[in-house]
């Protein structure tokens, strides 16, 4: 008898004891992950390396770096190896900062630059060499997918129509958002259009930006947008007031930085904020009355920015005054939260099938 409870007791607390450990093992297993995307655009290199805390992201490392890989690409049809060693640069401290945070799950992405210069692939073969990073060149239309993911959350629930707009260096990625009448929005339409802030610039020279020429910038987007139309049929609610911008890119970060007149740079005064069309105009006529020094002296544009962000005006106008809205809802978020929220789905269902698995030998 007193072997038979003494085994039976042995039995239950070794069954307790596999299962804390299963559970303890989760709980780290839970702490060990760390994700990590890497935006590799036209102008920026930017890194977000974050853990996965249930359904939120807790974000434990962010670079960001103006690297301008794109630089000529518009006219030579490749990239340069002044604006390839910057940017190995940049991405080499990616890489080390992914190292030291322990990151189990990346995903390192390429867009415009890399898909239109003649030596993209060969230059990305490089990184991975040297730096351990593989890339992938990512589609037009994925970009705006993960812009999308990372940002439709701002989208307002009460209105009935958004346009989603990401100005990056070498393109504009856009996507129509019609809502169902429940706060829930789907991508009605959605295109690509090939003007971005760094080959604008160079074609209108960016640092002095003459009226007539921001015109013709204005235009070169303008024409695109009626190449494009209206397939969703979405105009009525623009034109009728119901619906609204929301933008994730640098351009319009910036401009609601100089509107705050923010001393420096903040991400939690300037992600989610509105900002009425108007007010964008009036930032966009001070800019472009600005000298590239007095640009470079905005503390929320800097010397890196001072030549492009004025071309970056110029594609917001021509959205304005081809999109008529009234709002502009400002996202400091975009492609990498994109990623990330795609990372953390495929690590959670890692984990799931591991405890499963754990469950049955155990």
């Amino acid at each position: 008898m007193d072997t038979g409870d003494g085994a039976g007791a042995s039995d239950a607390g070794g069954a307790k004891n596999n299962r804390a450990k299963r559970r303890n093992a989760g709980r780290s297993a839970g702490r060990r992950v760390r994700i990590a995307a890497l935006d590799l655009g036209t102008n920026n290199c930017r890194l977000l390396v974050a853990t996965p805390n249930g359904r939120d992201l807790r974000i434990v490392d962010a670079f960001s770096r103006i690297v301008r890989l794109g630089e000529g690409v518009a006219t030579t049809g490749v990239l340069s190896e002044a604006a390839m060693d910057r940017t190995l640069d940049a991405l080499k401290v990616c890489a080390r900062k992914m190292t030291q945070r322990g990151v189990t799950h990346q995903r390192c992405i390429a867009t415009q630059a890399c898909r239109s210069a003649r030596n993209g692939v060969a230059f990305l073969e490089r990184v991975e060499a040297e730096t351990g990073l593989k890339f992938d060149i990512i589609t037009t239309e994925e970009e705006a997918e993960l812009a999308v993911a990372g940002c439709a959350d701002l989208i307002d629930p009460n209105t009935s129509a958004a346009l989603i707009f990401d100005i990056g260096g070498g393109s504009t990625e856009l996507s129509w958002m019609k809502g169902n009448g429940d706060g829930v929005f789907n991508v009605a339409a959605w295109t690509s259009i090939p003007f971005g802030v760094v080959n604008l610039a160079e074609k209108y020279d960016g640092s002095a930006l003459t009226n007539d020429a921001y015109e013709s910038a204005v235009d070169d987007v303008r024409v695109a947008l009626e190449a494009f139309g209206d397939p969703a049929n979405l105009r009525e609610l623009f034109n009728a007031g119901e619906a609204h911008f929301l933008g994730t890119s640098g351009t319009v970060t910036s401009i609601a930085g100089v509107h705050l007149k923010l001393p420096r740079y903040r991400r939690d005064k300037v992600d989610g904020m509105w900002l009425t069309t108007d007010q964008a105009s009036v930032v966009t006529s001070r800019l472009r009355a600005m000298t590239l020094e007095g640009r470079a002296n905005e503390p929320c544009i800097g010397l890196e920015r001072a030549d492009l962000v004025v071309c970056g005006c110029a594609i917001l106008d021509a959205l304005t005054r081809f999109w008529p809205v009234t709002r502009i809802r400002v996202a400091d978020r975009g492609l990498r939260e994109g990623i990330l929220s795609d990372l953390a789905k495929k690590a959670q269902k890692e984990r799931r099938r591991q405890r499963s698995k754990k469950t049955k030998t155990g």
